[in-house]
Parts: structure tokens; sequence; C-alpha cells
């Protein structure tokens, strides 16, 4: 609804996210205060920064989240604070107003909650028992990063307090002897933010630990964050904003790991920096990168290679799949899987089609590579 009214979810403080079970949904994302003792080179809000301060109390942002909630402008809560006094004073509010939710109000929509690192293991288990999700930031995709631009923040720390909620969210699927389930902690799982372009870490610094980070913690999601500079900003940060199309880049090649079989160091390994290309696509670019397993035959290739042909998405695989068991799949027929053809000819080999020399065509980047856009003046 356009101009706001009932159910607009396009007013500040409002963001949207997924659940678990693949809804999109509207969430209140607000600190509980900008203000911070930690001096993070980064942060807008670190204790260095000119910022004018403000707090909610617990009993504020518990107010405010059933009031939007009753308008129909949101489905739930996404807290995250600035370090007040010490990690566990900080994280004791946030439990709080999750606690308060949950028991006094018997409010049932989604809360991510954003958890301290060095907070104590008693809290962080409180917050599993109310919150739908937890986070724990790694801000920096490197060590020396982290080190360099956020010294009172711990890599250790992170690390363990990363590991011990692991064990809580698997402990809390399994089943007892008897059948019974464990007490309920984090059904949504964790994930992290990565900040890009703060630092000299390249796309494949960034991978890497993305990498890491989902198979040693088991993370559902691993966000990225363009650096955007910041007032009176320390001589450490850039002057300038990444391209906000490496933060984009960044994303398709994760969902490329999660969905689609490749491996992070897969992405890279054509780029002597290390970097994704702006152009296209990361798929695309890889696709150009190794010429030679190409074209594929769509009617007897496994699964694990289709996926890897630019323009077919994990539904269209398996259409693909499920239609070859009983015709041959011809080219035309991949328009009716909203297919984009002019992305897949030079890639495939169907009856009644094959790319011949086009795969091997000098020019074939510049078939995919967007159209030059004048420049401004201004």
């Amino acid at each position: 609804m356009k101009g706001g009214g009932l159910g607009s979810t396009t007013g500040n403080g409002i963001c949207h996210a997924y659940t678990p079970d693949g809804r999109c949904i509207s969430l209140l994302k607000i600190l509980l205060t900008n203000f911070c003792v930690y001096d993070c080179a980064y942060c807008i809000n670190r204790s260095s920064s000119n910022v004018e301060r403000a707090r909610f109390t617990p009993d504020e942002v518990v107010w405010l989240t059933l009031e939007f909630y009753r308008r129909n402008c949101i489905d739930g809560l996404f807290l995250s604070s600035g370090i007040i006094r010490s990690s566990d004073h900080t994280m004791e509010q946030l439990v709080q107003v999750a606690r308060d939710l949950r028991l006094k109000h018997g409010f049932r929509g989604y809360i991510h909650l954003k958890t301290i690192p060095d907070a104590s293991s008693r809290l962080l288990e409180e917050a599993g028992r109310y919150a739908d999700r937890l986070s724990i930031n790694v801000e920096m995709p490197t060590v020396a990063g982290l080190e360099q631009y956020a010294p009172q923040k711990k890599v250790g720390g992170i690390r363990q307090a990363m590991g011990e909620m692991r064990l809580k969210i698997d402990a809390a699927k399994d089943r007892s002897h008897t059948g019974r389930r464990a007490e309920r902690f984090s059904p949504g799982g964790q994930s992290t933010q990565m900040i890009v372009g703060a630092d000299a870490a390249s796309d494949q610094d960034i991978l890497a630990s993305s990498a890491n980070l989902y198979g040693s913690y088991g993370l559902r999601r691993v966000y990225y964050s363009a650096f955007s500079p910041i007032p009176d900003a320390s001589a450490l940060l850039p002057a300038k904003s990444p391209p906000l199309q490496r933060e984009h880049r960044l994303y398709q090649a994760d969902w490329l790991f999660r969905f689609y079989g490749f491996a992070f160091g897969e992405l890279t390994a054509g780029r002597a920096d290390g970097m994704l290309d702006l152009e296209l696509d990361p798929k695309l670019a890889w696709a150009l990168d190794n010429r030679a397993q190409f074209p594929v035959d769509l009617n007897r290739a496994p699964k694990e290679m289709l996926l890897r042909v630019p323009g077919l998405g994990v539904k269209a695989v398996a259409a693909i799949l499920r239609a070859r068991r009983h015709q041959a799949v011809r080219l035309e027929d991949l328009a009716r899987l909203n297919v984009s053809i002019r992305k897949v000819r030079p890639f495939v080999q169907t009856p009644g089609w094959s790319p011949v020399r086009l795969t091997d065509r000098q020019d074939l980047r510049s078939l995919f590579s967007p159209a030059p856009q004048q420049m401004s003046l201004l």
C-alpha cells in the first residue's frame, strides 16, 4: 500500500527478512542503544564518535514491538545494541526484552537477537530459549582485520560463543531415548555479518572465511555489508565505499556455495587479484573461465553439472531431470521453464541444437557484458 497505512512496511526501522520456512516477513530492526564502550574504527557508534546518543529501556522496546505488531506493520523484532557497561549487562537487557515479550505478553512473532560474544553462557542459553534466531557478528573477514580495526574484540571469544551456540542448536534438534525433544534453542539457527571493503581483504579472503564459518559452526547465513564512510573516520579506513555490486556478487557466490555445489575457491580461481568479476555473475564468470567443461548435454549430464550451467537454477534443473525421464529435452523446452535461452545457448547441447564453435568465440564474454553507459557530466 503506497503512502503508508495499515500493513505498510516502508518506514524507517522496518526491514524484511526470511524465516527458516522461507516466508518473507517484516521486522522492527532497532538498537537498544547506539552508545558503546568499544571504539571499533569502522563503526559510527564507536565510543570516540561525536554522534548523538539515544537509549531505549527494555520496557520501551517491548511496547514498541507490540504496538507495531498490533497495527500489522511488523511480524517480529530484530534487536541489537551497543555495549553498555559490560557484555553481560547488555546481554541481560536484550534477553529481558525477549523474555517479557514471550512470557508476559504471549508474543508469538519472530525474534532475532544480536548476541554479545563475551556474555556468559547462561545468558546465551536464555537468549536461545526465547529467540527464533541468534547472531554474532564477526565484523571483519580476517583475524588481522579485526585486530587492526577492532582490537577490543577478540576472535577467540567470538568463535567460542559461536561454538557454544552450535552445540546447543544441534542438541535442541535431537530427541532423547524417550522420544522427547530437548529444550527449545534458537530453532532458526545462527547467522553473522561481515563488513566488506573496510580493509584490504579480497573476495577470496571473505569467501574463505565464510566457508570456514559455515563448515565449523553450521551457520544458516553469512550477511555481507558494504562499508560506508563515517564522520571523523580513522585514517585506516578508505575514503570511499566499495561498489555495491561487490556486495551483490558476494551474495551470489554465497548462494552458489550453499545451493549449487560450488566450492568458494573455484569462484575466484580465475582472477589473479582474488576478486569476483563485477560485470558478470559468478556462475557465468566461472563458466567462461572453464569453457572446456562445456557444452553440457541436457539429456545426459548429471545434476551436479547441470547446476553449473549459466541460466539454469535449482528449480529448472529439477524440472529437466523429471522431464528427460520421459522424452528428450530440447532447447525450446527451456523457455517454458522461464530460462534465459540467450544465456544458456552457448553452454548446452540438445537434439536439434549444438553451439558448434560458439563456446570458443573470443568475443563470447562481450555477448553477456553490460552495455556501456553514458556517464553524467555533473
